[in-house]
């Protein structure tokens, strides 16, 4: 059985890369109506890269978590990298 056309493929709350909770404040907000501070992800810095890593069906429906954006920096920061 398919999912509906309105039906989010991945849990905005949920990282696309890793499934972990992605801490997203501006989600967290949504969901609780409650007014957040800014999220952390406002100061981090997101490479083309990363988004690419991003499965296709999961691309502009969660947020990538601070875990791996921090990863992904330290990977691209290393000389192996």
């Amino acid at each position: 059985m398919s999912q509906p056309a309105d039906t989010p493929l991945t849990d905005p709350g949920l990282c696309p890369l890793c499934g972990g909770d992605n801490r997203c404040a501006m989600e967290i907000e949504r969901e609780t109506g409650e007014v957040q501070p800014p999220c952390w992800c406002m100061d981090a810095t997101f490479s083309a890269a990363l988004f690419e890593s991003i499965p296709l069906a999961a691309r502009g429906q969660a947020c990538i978590c601070a875990r791996c954006v921090a990863a992904a920096a330290a990977a691209s920061a290393s000389p192996h990298g």
